[in-house]
């Protein structure tokens, strides 16, 4: 497994309260999480963080469930944090549920959103990276003409403006992407697995939190879901898709906040 690397954070507000962990999905940032984050900040000290190969975080080879946690932790270690909720949304869901489950002792809770632990073979995410390697950079004029280019793969318009999140301006002017797209693209296969084995079980609190508008987390994965974590609780906001933190913003912090 690779060493863990040392993971860039944003801290969101609330100092001196208990303290809140919150993990992006794939190919966003802790940035994701600026506005809801400090929202959340009235009742947590708000750290968000960029998982590696994401964000401002060092680029690493090996994208396997250990080393990802394992780079939690010791962020968690270096902050000196003994113990704090966990929020994850997507693959960092599927982060945080492993962490959760493995070491128990360091979460009090564990909020999930929209994502469950079992393996989703996505022919939108191969699209979408699919996209993302065949756009020229070197005849690129704007991100605006980057989603352009994206609709023949990518439908949905908020999808393409979500992927040109990860294009900067070069210093000569050009563009180029934040992330290594090749190293994301190769580890694909081990991010759409389950990250949690069949013995995985976290016994504290835990609440999924369920976009209405999205088929990630269906009613038919909660017998499953409950076998790795007994006290889960499901709360589904009807009026979201897959990223409840930026569509129904207001409704997800009061949501979030009111469950604990």
């Amino acid at each position: 497994m690779p060493l863990p690397v040392d993971l860039v954070h944003r801290e969101l507000g609330g100092a001196g309260q208990p303290p809140l962990i919150l993990l992006h999905g794939l190919l966003g940032s802790s940035r994701n999480w600026q506005t809801a984050g400090r929202d959340l900040a009235a009742r947590f000290h708000v750290f968000a963080l960029d998982l590696r190969n994401h964000g401002s975080s060092p680029h690493s080879p090996g994208m396997e469930w250990d080393a990802l946690e394992a780079d939690v932790l010791a962020w968690m270690d270096r902050q000196e944090i003994v113990e704090a909720t966990l929020l994850g949304h997507s693959l960092g869901g599927k982060v945080a549920m492993r962490l959760a489950c493995r070491n128990p002792a360091r979460v009090s809770r564990l909020i999930v959103v929209d994502i469950a632990p079992k393996a989703y073979l996505s022919r939108a995410h191969r699209a979408e990276f699919a996209a993302m390697t065949e756009l020229d950079l070197g005849t690129l004029e704007s991100r605006a003409m980057a989603e352009l280019r994206f609709e023949a793969r990518v439908p949905d318009w908020s999808m393409r403006k979500f992927l040109t999140t990860n294009l900067e301006r070069t210093d000569e002017g050009g563009w180029r992407w934040t992330i290594p797209l090749a190293l994301l693209t190769e580890a694909l296969p081990v991010l759409e697995t389950n990250s949690l084995a069949d013995r995985d079980r976290f016994n504290g609190p835990v609440v999924f939190v369920v976009g209405g508008r999205s088929r990630y987390v269906l009613e038919s994965d909660h017998a499953a879901i409950r076998t790795h974590f007994p006290r889960a609780q499901f709360v589904v906001m009807d009026e979201a898709g897959h990223n409840p933190h930026m569509e129904t913003r207001e409704t997800f912090v009061r949501t979030v906040l009111d469950t604990l």
